[in-house]
């Protein structure tokens, strides 16, 4: 397995700097324009563009004939935007601020999911790829963990400029070791004069492929309910008398997760999509717990059981997009399925702004449902039609027919016994 070391390294980095923004963001345009409000616009700005960047991505990707300097470009490209904004945020007029964060925020899918979709080229498919892909998804849950907390610190001895600047450095790093990185395709090419894989290719498979869809539309609609858990957690603190301990529950929540991904999430004898409704409905009872707890400390408790529910769930879902989707539209599975799951969660944290006055135990309650409705979500939708329906993907502009042999699953069945 050359080169996974490197990679996790460049991951954690990069997202690592991806985490931080939110926090740093804000931080910096409060200290230097007073205003909370302009720094949630330019985080908009900043996470609009994933979901409409990641077919574009993830098609680029799959064409580039030198993969590693499109990969290293895309970090490269959202390393000087947080640079950028760095410098300009609240010094220069704000449609500049605005447009270097959407097109900062439009490398953001190859930091997400793009950078996932190596993994494959990396680890021979089987039982150690799936070990890769929970390795994969504890960077994700390490750098939420750290990222805020980093950010916090700096600006608490210093200033919100050098966290920025902290950001920017990360992200430098990940691009250089990505660098190094062996792009190896772990799947044969489309044969001479075939199609290559259109933009639609990536969200034809999302939809045509079962597995992909099933996990897709519950991981949507899940990370609704994830995405106003922060808002909501700072709320729930204030009403049970600790103003400050809306922090202290996502902290728990985040090293949950982490202890959930490598934990729960190195189980390979668990077919993926099971695991993933196992850690969506168990994620949706430890938050209803979470509701009616009396105090602080039994909140973070619960939390951090619903995190150590939900840490599985993202290697569940690597796993599920290595193995179906088409060889030719994997990255932009990735990238896709990652941009989805972003908007999503800006979705929820825009709803829970505007429901703020709403009790938060109700809200808890909410976000709860919604991780139990995405199980069953997940449970309907996997059980309909055909295991498999790859070919209309090759129709809708993929060059690939069907599955491909080392990564995806082929017609014949999962490789995982009792896949669903």
């Amino acid at each position: 397995m050359p080169g996974l070391g490197r990679y996790l390294a460049a991951a954690l980095a990069a997202r690592f700097a991806s985490e931080g923004m939110s926090m740093a963001v804000v931080l910096l345009a409060l200290q230097r324009t007073g205003s909370a409000a302009h720094g949630a616009f330019v985080l908009t700005a900043w996470l609009a563009p994933h979901v409409l960047a990641a077919p574009l991505a993830g098609a680029a990707a799959a064409r580039s004939r030198r993969p590693r300097l499109f990969q290293v470009g895309a970090l490269a490209g959202f390393t000087t935007a947080v640079a950028a904004l760095a410098l300009l945020l609240g010094r220069a007029p704000t449609p500049v601020v605005l447009a270097v964060a959407v097109l900062g925020g439009s490398c953001g899918p190859m930091v997400t999911g793009g950078l996932s979709s190596l993994v494959a080229g990396l680890v021979p498919a089987g039982p150690a790829r799936d070990r890769a892909y929970g390795w994969d998804a504890s960077t994700y849950n390490g750098a939420a963990v750290t990222a805020p907390a980093a950010v916090s610190l700096v600006a608490a001895f210093g200033s919100a400029g050098p966290a920025m600047a902290l950001l920017a450095a990360s992200g430098a790093l990940a691009a250089a070791l990505a660098a190094t990185l062996p792009y190896a395709d772990p799947d044969p090419g489309p044969a001479h004069g075939a199609p290559r894989a259109g933009l639609g290719a990536g969200l034809a498979a999302l939809w045509r492929v079962r597995e992909l869809r099933a996990v897709t539309s519950a991981t949507t609609l899940a990370f609704v309910g994830i995405g106003a858990l922060t808002t909501t957690a700072v709320l729930l603190a204030t009403t049970l008398g600790s103003p400050g301990g809306g922090g202290v529950l996502m902290t728990a929540f985040a090293l949950g997760a982490l202890t959930g991904a490598l934990t729960l999430g190195r189980i390979t004898s668990v077919p993926p999509g099971r695991l993933a409704r196992w850690a969506m409905a168990a994620t949706g009872v430890a938050l209803t717990a979470a509701a009616f707890t009396p105090s602080v400390p039994l909140t973070a408790v619960a939390f951090a059981a619903a995190g150590v529910c939900d840490g599985p769930l993202l290697t569940a879902t690597l796993r599920i997009r290595s193995e179906f989707a088409p060889a030719q539209a994997r990255t932009q599975v990735f990238t896709l399925g990652a941009g989805l799951k972003v908007t999503a969660a800006s979705t929820g944290a825009a709803l829970v702004g505007l429901a703020a006055d709403v009790p938060p135990w109700i809200l808890v309650l909410a976000i709860a449902a919604l991780q139990l409705a995405a199980a069953l979500l997940h449970t309907v939708v996997a059980a309909r039609g055909p295991a498999r329906d790859a070919a209309p993907v090759a129709d809708a502009g993929a060059a690939a027919t069907g599955p491909s042999a080392g990564s995806a699953t082929t017609a014949a069945g999962p490789r995982t016994p009792g896949a669903p």
